[in-house]
């Protein structure tokens, strides 16, 4: 049995690296944009072209059956996935606001919502620490920037970042 903090760790990594691997496995199958194509005032999209229906979907299920399969709630698989997908909106929404192109890197900002927003989300179920949280946030974006060159150079990834 793993430590409390690794496990989730772990569905974090599984709900971001869900949408990635769906994309590989599907191609353009089912990858309507989230934002419908919506232009806001300052001329960029809503959230981009690579937030799809398919991407939250696949995080979900994912990260919902990963939970089972650690011997945990799907229910807290389903919610870790939720709010993964929901930091990660908050950042693409952000990087379109700072005129960063879809799927372009931002150091911090593409990592810390999408590991910390599902640690909050968890945070009282799990009685966890603010230490924990920053501990296990700083270890999501090791893991991130270390596998996703390494993703890439798999194919699994279309860009190293």
């Amino acid at each position: 049995m793993l430590p409390v903090e690794l496990e989730l760790l772990l569905l974090i990594v599984i709900a971001n690296g869900a949408p990635v691997i769906a994309t590989r496995v599907f191609g353009e199958w089912g990858a309507y944009p989230l934002d419908g194509g919506r232009v806001l005032a300052d001329g960029h999209r809503l959230l981009g072209h690579s937030k799809t229906w398919r991407g939250i979907l696949a995080a979900t299920l994912a990260t919902g059956v990963g939970a089972v399969l650690l011997n945990g709630s799907w229910l807290i698989g389903v919610t870790i996935g939720m709010a993964a997908m929901l930091g990660d909106l908050l950042s693409s929404f952000i990087k379109r606001r700072l005129g960063m192109a879809s799927s372009s890197m931002a150091l911090g900002l593409d990592q810390m919502p999408e590991s910390l927003l599902p640690l909050l989300a968890v945070a009282g179920r799990f009685d966890l620490s603010g230490s924990t949280i920053a501990w296990t946030v700083a270890g999501f974006v090791v893991l991130e920037l270390t596998l996703s060159p390494i993703f890439y150079w798999l194919g699994i990834r279309n860009r190293p970042y």
